[in-house]
């Protein structure tokens, strides 16, 4: 999975944006003024940061090896995912939209 190809997923969220309010090594995307997504610029895998639910997240990191607490954000709702092809194409695609979803409903 290259960075291209999830941060163009990632910008068809209606209204997304990309902003790089912590310096240029981290992409980070948002939607009403709050963040849904981040990326490490020149990660190889990516590493994308989304929010969600608490209780799904630990789910989650239980299930996955390549699922882990948000990377420098609140670990109760922020997972990080490293793309290294753990997880299908279409899983992280629901993942990225379970978290514009939490944004856009707080």
């Amino acid at each position: 999975m290259d960075h291209k190809t999830v941060e163009d997923y990632i910008l068809e969220m209606p209204n997304s944006v990309r902003e790089y309010p912590f310096g240029e090594k981290v992409a980070v995307y948002k939607v009403n003024d709050k963040m849904f997504a981040l990326i490490a610029e020149g990660s190889d895998p990516v590493r994308l940061s989304v929010k969600c639910d608490p209780q799904l997240a630990v789910i989650l990191r239980e299930k996955y090896e390549t699922v882990m607490p948000g990377y420098h954000l609140n670990k109760k709702h922020w997972n990080t995912i490293v793309l290294s092809g753990q997880l299908p194409w279409e899983e992280i695609q629901g993942f990225i939209v379970h978290s514009y979803n939490l944004v856009i409903e707080s």
